[in-house]
């Protein structure tokens, strides 16, 4: 083999190495590999802001206190009580106040306030530099889905899918034990500590065992980020979905879009936790229950599926690390999650 020949042979081979090795990486994380944010200690700082609508001072007292109580710091954002209309300030005013909790090294996580509505007024405007360099956790849920799903879509960063201030009880001696459980699961995830959730048995899952990266959260969002550079590859993963406050055509629609865009083709795993739903009118009933709907768009695939998963705008609404790898296991006893 001539010199010419043989440095084409070593770059060719070098090259096929490359996408063999790859190709190997994509298959397990078709996105990207994922990174967890350093998880927190005693003394470190959670950040609280409000990127999505409104919340008052005195609203997120029971959650200052709680988050103190556990060891930890918290730095007040600028837009807890800054009201323009619906929304927690103005876009600038959250754009900057976000900007700083992202920029800041002593802040370790940040807590979204409450959601509602307005990240997907300020996701473009925010600047991800510092954070890419310096992770840290994200945490809430509802509009919140959109931040978690474009720093998974763009960073492969993990983040935290849980109950935000407003949903932290008044007086915690009060609290009912599903309150205290799912509160205390925020401060588990955060600090590392292994979690591992169950769901009653349901007529309706679909028995089996799946390996991946957990991703999802409210539909309504996940459906809203389609073709945006938030939108989430679904292939390969384990995907959560949940919302409230839909009637049953709407909730059709979105799953058909899920659908008809291949998020449900290659699935690891589906779980469906909680939908508080809109009735229907009088006389302009949907004619389908909501297990009808999402089994019809998923009766060709045959990865497990569980329902009533405790997630979603309800009291049971577990601390989920979105953007890592899990275990789901669903047998004739019930559904199991398991953080790796």
């Amino acid at each position: 083999m001539n010199r010419k020949h043989f440095l084409s042979f070593l770059i060719t081979a070098g090259a096929t190495t490359m996408v063999s090795k790859a190709a190997s990486v994509e298959s397990a994380f078709p996105v990207k590999p994922f990174r967890i944010p350093p998880y927190l200690k005693e003394g470190d700082t959670i950040g609280i802001t409000s990127p999505a609508s409104f919340i008052g001072l005195e609203e997120i007292g029971p959650a200052v206190q709680l988050i103190q109580s556990w060891g930890f710091n918290t730095q007040i954002g600028k837009t807890i009580g800054k009201r323009d209309f619906i929304l927690g300030g103005t876009d600038i005013e959250r754009i900057e106040d976000f900007q700083l909790m992202l920029d800041n090294p002593n802040v370790k996580a940040i807590m979204c306030a409450r959601g509602g509505y307005g990240i997907v007024r300020i996701i473009d405007q925010l600047d991800f530099k510092q954070f890419k360099k310096h992770p840290k956790w994200i945490i809430g849920f509802s509009d919140i889905t959109l931040l978690h799903n474009h720093i998974y879509a763009n960073f492969g960063i993990a983040s935290v899918h849980s109950k935000m201030c407003n949903s932290f009880p008044k007086v915690w001696q009060e609290a009912l034990p599903m309150q205290i459980e799912t509160i205390l699961s925020i401060k588990q995830v955060i600090s590392g500590q292994p979690v591992r959730y169950t769901a009653p048995y349901n007529s309706n899952n679909r028995i089996g065992r799946a390996e991946g990266v957990l991703i999802g959260g409210n539909l309504s969002l996940i459906e809203t980020a389609a073709g945006t550079s938030s939108d989430i590859i679904t292939d390969g993963k384990i995907l959560f979905l949940e919302d409230t406050e839909e009637q049953l055509y709407s909730l059709d629609r979105m799953l058909w879009n899920l659908k008809r865009s291949g998020k449900f083709d290659k699935l690891k795993g589906l779980i469906i936790g909680g939908f508080k739903l809109k009735p229907d009118p009088e006389g302009d009933e949907f004619g389908k229950t909501l297990q009808d709907i999402i089994l019809e768009k998923i009766k060709e695939y045959d990865y497990p599926v569980c329902f009533d998963f405790p997630v979603g705008h309800q009291i049971n609404n577990f601390a989920l690390k979105c953007g890592a790898p899990h275990i789901l296991n669903i047998d004739q006893n019930g559904s199991s999650l398991t953080s790796i």
